[in-house]
């Protein structure tokens, strides 16, 4: 029987109340860990523009910021003070650049985590890939900072006893920039940040409701670029009213189609979730091949509905594929058969998910935090 560690400590960018879909991801693991091993978390929020409690769910949370001048400023100083104080002998880090630092180049963390570990060689870090690195055009700042954020990802890689991550692709850049270090790094799809239902019921059974969730810029971009499409999924699908679920996008939403659209702002994950589970279809404008990266994705899946993404992938990618885990509507063709093909999109979905649930991926967590 394994003596798993009874304390961790969580490094991630934000907590809630902010809208941060890492948060929402790091607070459910803790949860499970609290509740399927008895391992307590001490939060350490790295960004001093968040504004939250000193406890959540009964979490202690600590912030990286020291006050200079009036201002909240971040260092590897402040992190390593707060690194030493605590009593856990394994940090788990929820990595994403951006998370860290307004650039994506996050020097003060990665300086910070050196030291500690040159201090306390023999404590344990963990850390989980949101993200790797960036690129992007030569006229962007990510084009000319992926050398420096390549860099940090590296120096994270090297000095991490183990590392984890959410893509295939991901997995292999780790490994590569880890040099030796890694060479099988696991890798788990994201999870729903708004529950898993016990009961699914089939989509003969549901509302005829589609659902549009997420953050402002995808459903915004749903609605500014895919208005035909759209339009076809609520004929073919004899949609009856769409439900904007999250902050509003400030577009007239009433001239978008012929099907009524029901703004119901920001709501708990409870009320999503039941929201999700009674409605036949969801809709999303993403990149199709950073699908299992998608928390709003995997939310879906979870729920047993009709998945549904205005773009498909030229391939299979984390084990997702067009076609068979969720719907590219072509408004040209009436590729989508009958309803069994739609539940049978809907279970594979479903089934998909269920190889990195919540219970799933927290055991893998357990047990990476414990070798």
């Amino acid at each position: 029987m394994v003596n798993y560690l009874t304390h961790v400590t969580s490094i991630v960018p934000r907590l809630p109340p902010a809208i941060d879909g890492v948060g929402d991801y790091a607070l459910n693991l803790a949860r499970q860990l609290r509740k399927n091993f008895n391992i307590q978390t001490h939060f350490i929020v790295g960004n001093p523009t968040w504004t939250g409690a000193a406890e959540i769910d009964g979490f202690p949370v600590s912030q990286v910021s020291v006050g200079v001048a009036g201002c909240r400023h971040r260092s590897p100083d402040a992190l390593l003070t707060l690194l030493s104080s605590d009593r856990s002998s394994s940090i788990l880090l929820h990595y994403v650049g951006y998370g860290y630092a307004k650039r994506g180049c996050p020097i003060w963390l990665v300086d910070g985590l050196q030291r500690w570990k040159s201090l306390f060689p023999k404590r344990s870090l963990l850390t989980m890939f949101h993200e790797v690195y960036a690129s992007g055009r030569p006229w962007t700042s990510s084009f000319w900072l992926s050398p420096l954020q390549k860099n940090l990802a590296a120096r994270l890689a090297q000095m991490s006893d183990r590392c984890i991550t959410s893509k295939q692709l991901y997995a292999e850049i780790i490994a590569n920039i880890s040099r030796g270090k890694h060479d099988q790094i696991p890798f788990l799809p994201v999870f729903s940040n708004i529950g898993e239902p016990d009961k699914v019921l089939p989509l003969s059974e549901r509302q005829q409701r589609l659902v549009v969730f997420g953050g402002v810029a995808n459903r915004a971009r749903v609605y500014r670029e895919s208005q035909a499409v759209l339009e076809y999924v609520c004929q073919r699908l004899n949609i009856q009213q769409i439900w904007d679920i999250g902050t509003p996008t400030g577009v007239n939403l009433s001239s978008i189609t012929k099907v009524p659209i029901l703004e119901i702002g920001q709501q708990s994950a409870e009320k999503v979730s039941k929201i999700l589970a009674d409605s036949v279809a969801a809709f999303s404008d993403y990149n199709p091949d950073f699908l299992a990266k998608s928390t709003i994705f995997a939310s879906y899946c979870a729920h047993r509905l009709l998945p549904i993404n205005t773009k498909g992938s030229a391939s299979v990618v984390d084990g997702i594929e067009p076609g068979k885990h969720y719907w590219v509507p072509n408004p040209q063709g009436n590729e989508l058969g009958n309803d069994m093909e739609m539940q049978a999109i809907a279970d594979n979905a479903y089934s998909w998910y269920q190889m990195h649930r919540l219970s799933i991926t927290v055991k893998t967590f357990a047990e990476l935090l414990n070798n």
